[in-house]
């Protein structure tokens, strides 16, 4: 591994997903070689963190999915496969054919396993609300036991109990929780005290939202989980769901986490996102990189601090424009799965060195080569999209540099691009290899790609020319 640690690798991975989501019948290797850049789950394994994702067990089987889960996260949870209504949708039947997809994924895969979630006021159903105190605290504790000895040894952590906070400014207990309801604040030592009693050596977490800085609700997870320390309650870490508006994480978060580890547990970030107007530009996308950064800045400056999750894997399935309208691209990966800034941010976070400034090559190119072809694999929607550009050199010589030029006709402008410095000049698109990628032997494909923004009509280019020798359409 090169002490260079580029991040080419993981821009080709993009390009390769993109071309299988966009079901192209030409495959792309991706590159095996000194300079190949490492996964975010290596760099961050040289850290002594987790980097995690929420899964969607619907689309673990999709391949382009699959690829990016594999490849670049060390921990993975259940977005809802492990929550009451999922395991035990009728008092005393389990049903685990979900959650078990999610803890045999881990184990096939090496991944720690996070357990999410043991108690929350929503995701219940409709049988829980309707016990009287009696039957909802045995129902509770029957549910505990019986899912975390299920899987006894396979998780890590578990979110013991999720947001039972409110949400009103005064740290107040969530007055919409049945078990606030019925069975007070103690259901929460209750909770803890059944989970230990099911697994010994389990992490056993209390997560919720809006606490990531100090104010009045982080300061009330503050002194219960002081308290539960004080009395023996049983009590590991506590997760703060980093839920974020771009550019609106708190100045003192590291502080707020600091703060919670000196109190004898571990901290986590568990359910990152940072949500984006839509469609994001690229001042909001760098703008979204910094606070990707500055949350894994903050971990890595705590010792206790064990990760940082984001809640999905790509703005193709995101949460966030369900509930939050005209707002999302909030991941590290785009709807094509190609790495936005804030991967590279967190990369750079985690180590590796930051992505050189482009140059042109200085080199004079191989004359140009009596073939060529390309491919153009455009994505459109609403007012965005991304293109992948395959060229194959057909010609008997080796190009060592090479530059594509192309026009957009639709008034089209490239915002970015991966594995190649593209640059836009009125209606000319250049693109020119990256450090990594410049040679290209008789017979051989090379790929890169770019997003850019369209007024609603978005014609491919007709014409691309390879070192100044017009190309085919392959």
């Amino acid at each position: 591994m090169s002490s260079h640690r580029r991040l080419g690798r993981s821009a080709l991975l993009a390009a390769t997903l993109a071309a299988t989501l966009l079901g192209s019948a030409t495959a792309v290797t991706l590159a095996d070689d000194a300079d190949a850049a490492t996964s975010l789950r290596s760099l961050a394994a040289a850290t002594g963190r987790d980097v995690g994702f929420a899964l969607a067990v619907d689309r673990i089987s999709e391949p382009a999915y699959r690829a990016v889960a594999d490849e670049e996260f060390s921990l993975v949870v259940a977005e809802n496969a492990m929550k009451w209504d999922s395991v035990e949708p009728v008092r005393g039947q389990f049903r685990w054919t979900s959650s078990d997809v999610v803890a045999d994924y881990a184990t096939t895969t090496g991944k720690k396993l996070y357990g999410h979630t043991l108690v929350w006021h929503q995701a219940l159903p409709s049988w829980v609300s309707t016990l009287p105190a009696d039957q909802l605290r045995a129902a509770m504790r029957h549910h505990i036991t019986t899912v975390v000895d299920r899987y006894e040894g396979r998780v890590a952590a578990w979110d013991v109990v999720n947001e039972a906070f409110s949400d009103n400014g005064d740290g107040s207990r969530r007055g919409d929780s049945v078990f606030q309801q019925k069975l007070g604040n103690g259901y929460l030592a209750e909770a803890f005290t059944t989970a230990r009693a099911a697994d010994p050596d389990v992490d056993l977490c209390l997560n919720d939202y809006s606490i990531e800085g100090v104010n009045a609700k982080s300061n009330a997870v503050y002194n219960l989980v002081k308290s539960f320390k004080a009395t023996g309650v049983p009590i590991d870490c506590v997760g703060f769901q980093g839920h974020f508006v771009l550019g609106q994480v708190p100045a003192d978060f590291q502080a707020n986490l600091q703060r919670f580890a000196d109190l004898g547990v571990d901290v986590r970030i568990t359910e990152l996102d940072v949500r984006v107007p839509l469609p994001a530009d690229a001042n909001e996308l760098a703008q979204q990189a910094a606070d990707y950064r500055k949350v894994w800045q903050a971990c890595l400056a705590v010792t206790r601090c064990r990760g940082v999750t984001t809640w999905g894997l790509t703005d193709r399935y995101s949460w966030i424009p369900e509930f939050f309208s005209g707002q999302g691209a909030a991941l590290m990966f785009d709807e094509n799965y190609a790495p936005k800034p804030a991967y590279r941010a967190v990369a750079e976070a985690l180590g590796a060195a930051p992505t050189p400034t482009p140059t042109t090559p200085t080199p004079t190119p191989t004359l140009p080569p009596p073939g060529c072809s390309v491919t153009y694999v455009p994505n459109s929607w609403n007012t965005g999209f991304t293109a992948e550009v395959r060229v194959r050199n057909d010609g008997p010589a080796t190009v060592d540099g090479w530059t594509v030029r192309f026009a957009f006709t639709s008034g089209q402008t490239v915002t970015g691009g991966w594995n190649a410095t593209v640059t836009q000049s009125g209606t000319q698109v250049t693109a020119r290899n990256a450090a990594w990628n410049g040679t290209l032997a008789p017979g051989g494909t090379v790929s890169f790609g770019f997003q850019g923004t369209h007024g609603g009509t978005n014609a491919s280019p007709t014409l691309f020319t390879l070192n100044g020798a017009t190309c085919r359409h392959g």
